[in-house]
């Protein structure tokens, strides 16, 4: 009920050089559960940010009234990463002796915004539902952690996919939980969903 909503958000977004450079993003409009209306989209070319400070934007709404106003700090990727199975982080022994030292009791409050991190190791799926006429889906898996989102390839046409896939989060949060999601990747309409697995990460 407000043509000047305030959100106070922030969401972290991992940028890889192999990806596209522009930010889109949409503004919607709910009239209930069912109904959703689009009012309007806006694009934010990253490469032309200067790095290591916060952009003030304002960014007027593509053929629709009204203007987004934004904060966009692009910065060096820290403590993020995908990686194949057989190329894991922390395999090496000597690394592992690295990151014990560094989180040891002795360091605790050296940095106390570097609480530590979480590494995932996504194998596969058994037995997933069937989403298409053909028998079979084509799932994809996302991981989120806080605001962080990291996600494997699409295995088509597989109802036991192997992703083998390593993904590294740092935590800011001890109380978060790390959240486990599968689709089925339905060409250009959204997804349709799989099954949730949450895990607190006082649990692990």
């Amino acid at each position: 009920k407000s043509a000047n909503p305030q959100w106070r958000e922030q969401f972290d977004f991992h940028y890889f050089s192999d990806r596209k450079d522009m930010l889109d993003i949409e503004v919607w409009r709910k009239d209930n559960k069912k109904h959703e209306e689009l009012l309007g989209t806006c694009h934010v070319d990253i490469t032309a940010l200067p790095m290591k400070q916060t952009n003030c934007l304002e960014l007027p709404l593509e053929k629709h009234p009204g203007s987004l106003l934004m904060l966009i700090a692009v910065a060096p990727c820290t403590g993020v990463s995908i990686s194949d199975l057989c190329v894991c982080p922390l395999g090496d022994p000597s690394e592992r002796q690295q990151i014990s030292q560094r989180y040891c009791i002795r360091n605790s409050f050296r940095d106390i915004k570097d609480i530590g991190f979480l590494q995932v190791k996504v194998l596969k799926a058994v037995d997933l539902m069937a989403a298409d006429f053909s028998g079979k889906s084509d799932p994809f898996c996302v991981l989120e952690l806080g605001n962080d989102m990291l996600q494997t390839h699409t295995v088509y046409k597989n109802l036991n996919p192997e992703w083998n896939k390593v993904f590294t989060f740092p935590i800011k949060d001890i109380h978060d939980v790390l959240e486990v999601t599968v689709f089925d990747e339905d060409g250009d309409k959204p997804p349709d969903f799989l099954g949730k697995v949450v895990i607190p990460l006082l649990s692990v």
